[in-house]
């Protein structure tokens, strides 16, 4: 006898897992939105995952964040970046493979490129031009970052963050069941 199931549904579960994940994630980074006003609709989500059906509206495409209220602005775009890249460092390996280091340069080196604020980009390229990446161990870079992190901040007229204190600042994420382990290669995705 042939199950009459989705042959989707599992993907749809991870999808629907993922999401959850990164609207969590995200809420941290963007502003609280005011949803008091009349024109704003509340965000959609996916449907739970034992809705789905082949053929069914949940097929369909679903927004997954909330709308902001105006485009977001250069600081809190950076703002937002740092504590992507603070978060990220936080959590890379005291001996990180080839491939990890491999991967931390090119973050920094495509960031550098397809930035969405050009002039940050320009900006950043020269800061990594006089500060290659250091990607050794952990304790190198956060070290590194916090450094390019104060020549910005330098450059914007910031007060700099004492490096000595990074990890006190960025120390590594709680997730359960080591679900916030970066670059175990050796498992599928």
């Amino acid at each position: 006898m042939i199950e009459n199931s989705n042959p989707f549904q599992p993907l749809f579960q991870t999808v629907e897992n993922f999401s959850n994940c990164i609207q969590t994630h995200i809420a941290n980074f963007v502003r609280k939105v005011d949803h008091s006003s009349p024109t704003e609709k509340p965000p959609l989500t996916f449907p739970p995952s034992s809705k789905l059906n082949a053929g069914s509206p949940a097929t369909t495409t679903y927004l997954l964040v909330k709308k902001p209220v105006a485009p977001v602005t250069k600081e809190e775009l950076g703002r937002a970046t740092w504590t992507f890249l603070h978060a990220l460092a936080a959590q890379y390996p005291e001996r990180p493979t080839r491939q990890q280091k491999k991967d931390a340069k090119q973050l920094m080196s495509i960031l550098s490129r397809k930035y969405p604020c050009n002039e940050c980009a320009d900006h950043f390229k020269e800061v990594l031009r006089a500060n290659p990446v250091q990607a050794g161990s952990h304790a190198e870079f956060s070290q590194w970052l916090c450094h390019v992190h104060n020549v910005i901040n330098r450059s914007l007229g910031k007060v700099a963050f004492p490096c000595e204190r990074v990890d006190a600042r960025w120390g590594k994420l709680e997730c359960e069941q080591r679900a916030c382990d970066t670059g175990n290669y050796n498992e599928p995705y």
